[in-house]
């Protein structure tokens, strides 16, 4: 994927919007209060989210976030996150992508890390 690759990051609840493209959820639990069908998603990506027990650790403590990184992108070079990461970056290579959160606060969350792991895939 290239730096312009048409991947954006969004949150869950904000209205899909053409431009979306494919909406992927990328974290391990289901958004609160959020209906299936008014998510309107492509995919649930759950294999592409930290683990439980990071993020558990974490609790979005952005003190904790560059060690948090570090960790998840760890998790994210293990053999059991490969497939979600190349269905990703299939999804990416075949038109927009939306990396969907329901994370509050989206730049302290593993979404720009999921990010930055799939922009440096070949």
């Amino acid at each position: 994927m290239s730096k312009n690759d048409g991947v954006r990051v969004r949150r869950v609840y904000d209205p899909p919007e053409p431009a979306d493209g494919a909406r992927v959820l990328v974290d391990r639990l289901w958004p609160r209060g959020l209906a299936k069908a008014d998510a309107r998603l492509t995919d649930w990506c759950k294999d592409a989210a930290p683990s439980t027990e990071l993020r558990r650790w974490y609790a979005h403590r952005p003190e904790r976030f560059t060690e948090f990184a570090e960790r998840y992108r760890a998790e994210l070079d293990q053999d059991a996150a490969q497939p979600a990461l190349g269905q990703l970056r299939d999804l990416a290579a075949s038109g927009p992508l939306t990396l969907l959160t329901a994370t509050k606060d989206v730049a302290y969350s593993h979404v720009p890390v999921l990010l930055g792991v799939l922009r440096e895939m070949p």
